[in-house]
């Protein structure tokens, strides 16, 4: 559920009468071009050298960028399949770089991630004018990277085009003997599917691994230190990167943090929690602006939504495709506006239309949630945002545990509690595990970490910033008081300040600042 503001920015194109099609705009049209100039940061004397012999040729790399996507830098960067094996088989992850717009006044590059897991973090950097604001577009490259087994980083593979729709649109809230056999059939399915279409490397797709790999790259483009900003599960993998190499840790900001302390199922449930506060904060808005088309009070609003829910899973609505808005769809094109009040206007048009009958706006943003285009898939984040949980945390419950589990679940979120309820049965499929243990992550010794929570921020709950904040030796929480998914350039300028004074001065807030 911890997606990307990159969908966000795409949404936007969708809105504006393009279509899915739009998703078409972040597709790779690299276009070769003459290699740029070395990084002209100069690291300090070892910063960049392997913290092992072995991996020294990953660490001795030397970027060739080139033009692509019409202005952008892309290039590959060559890193070993199995850390535990570095002189086996390696993997070449995506890069693309948009450069320092002021370049007298360059500091040199920041790392992005926009989470999932899965979303592709070439996409974000090329939506770097999205991200931050121009103080920071001029002084950093913004440097993002696929990570391992996503987007164009030799991606995982688990399912087919036409099973993976299949798997979407599945009613995600089995309620009959023969929807629980579909869904407990297509997590087996899914879990098999990866192991037998991605061999190897379905076992080497960890948050760890790709925490390695960041400091290959910041090895690669020449930095003493890492300049990080991670956004939802991107906040996992940074502080995952500030407790592997808290020596190499420069300015890093976490923006929708994840709680790297609880277990899955306390996780899964304040998720719940966290999208009930959310639609009921989209239906508060509806009613106050009069003459809602929900209802004339909140419960009313959300009962409604439910009740369309039941509706579409009795019977599909058609759409202007030739396919229909399943259950599954519809709880993901729900779901997704759900991220930032900016969209809860197309929320309510595709529930009106929904309503009348018409699934096309939320098959549309079931579609973008999960990367399908017209044509196709754009990327893989669907399959490797499993791959990618399941080999962290491979917990999960039988599907005859779910009954026992339904009641929290409801009580935390009515609506949406059930979907999340049986989500905790996800992995039971995985025929593979980690190459890495988990770790207690703690990054002792690391420069300051800001974390930024967002009170009723609907995929990663703001206690989970607050505990991240706790967790790490050096975290210092920033607080926005607001809707919506993470707290950096949303329109407060109190975290921006903050953010932007840490990361072009160094200026580090004051731990527990309330905006």
């Amino acid at each position: 559920m911890q997606r990307a503001m990159v969908l966000l920015v795409v949404l936007t194109l969708v809105l504006g009468s393009v279509g899915v099609a739009a998703l078409a705009l972040l597709a790779d049209d690299r276009d070769p071009g003459a290699p740029t100039a070395a990084p002209t940061t100069t690291p300090a004397p070892g910063a960049t050298e392997a913290p092992d012999a072995a991996l020294a040729p990953f660490y001795g790399q030397r970027l060739t960028w080139e033009t692509c996507r019409g202005g952008d830098l892309c290039s590959v960067l060559e890193v070993p399949l199995d850390y535990r094996r570095p002189r086996g088989e390696t993997i070449e992850l995506a890069l693309l770089k948009v450069p320092a717009a002021d370049p007298d006044r360059r500091l040199g590059s920041i790392v992005v991630n926009p989470g999932g897991p899965g979303a592709p973090g070439t996409d974000y950097a090329a939506s770097a004018s999205s991200v931050f604001r121009q103080p920071v577009l001029d002084v950093y490259d913004v440097v993002g990277f696929d990570p391992r087994g996503t987007g164009s980083s030799a991606p995982v593979d688990c399912l087919s085009d036409d099973e993976l729709d299949s798997y979407v649109a599945q009613d995600p809230d089995p309620d009959t003997d023969a929807e629980t056999a579909t869904y407990g059939d297509w997590v087996d399915r899914l879990g098999r599917g990866c192991a037998e279409r991605s061999g190897d490397l379905a076992a080497h797709v960890t948050t760890v691994e790709a925490a390695r790999d960041i400091d290959v790259l910041r090895a690669a483009l020449g930095e003493s230190a890492l300049t990080y900003y991670g956004a939802s599960y991107g906040t996992k993998l940074g502080a995952t990167y500030a407790d592997l190499f808290p020596d190499r840790v420069g300015r890093l900001v976490l923006d929708g943090a994840v709680d790297l302390s609880i277990a899955s199922r306390e996780l899964s449930l304040q998720q719940a929690e966290g999208f009930e506060t959310a639609l009921r904060a989209y239906a508060g808005a509806c009613v106050d602006d009069g003459d809602c088309f929900l209802g004339d009070t909140v419960d009313a609003a959300v009962a409604r939504i439910r009740q369309l829910l039941d509706r579409v899973d009795v019977a599909p609505l058609p759409t202007d495709s030739d396919r229909d808005l399943e259950v599954g769809n519809a709880f993901y094109g729900i779901v997704l506006p759900l991220y930032s009040p900016d969209f809860w206007g197309a929320l309510g048009a595709g529930l009106r239309a929904a309503i009348d009958g018409d699934g096309t706006l939320l098959l549309q943003f079931s579609d973008l949630y999960v990367s399908r285009g017209r044509e196709g898939y754009t990327d893989n984040s669907a399959e490797a945002i499993y791959a990618i949980n399941c080999l962290d945390d491979p917990w999960s419950i039988p599907p005859g545990e779910v009954p026992a589990n339904l009641a929290d679940f409801e009580r935390a979120s009515p609506t949406f509690g059930s979907v999340f309820a049986w989500g905790l049965t996800n992995c039971g499929g995985m025929q593979v595990e980690s190459s890495e243990p988990p770790r207690e992550v703690r990054a002792a010794g690391a420069d300051p970490i800001v974390v930024v929570g967002t009170t009723r921020d609907p995929a990663t709950p703001y206690q989970w910033a607050v505990h991240l904040a706790e967790q790490l030796e050096s975290g210092v929480l920033v607080s926005r008081d607001g809707d919506g998914h993470t707290g950096y350039n949303v329109g407060n300028d109190c975290v921006d300040d903050a953010v932007e004074g840490y990361l072009l001065d160094g200026a580090v807030p004051d731990d527990g600042l309330t905006c």
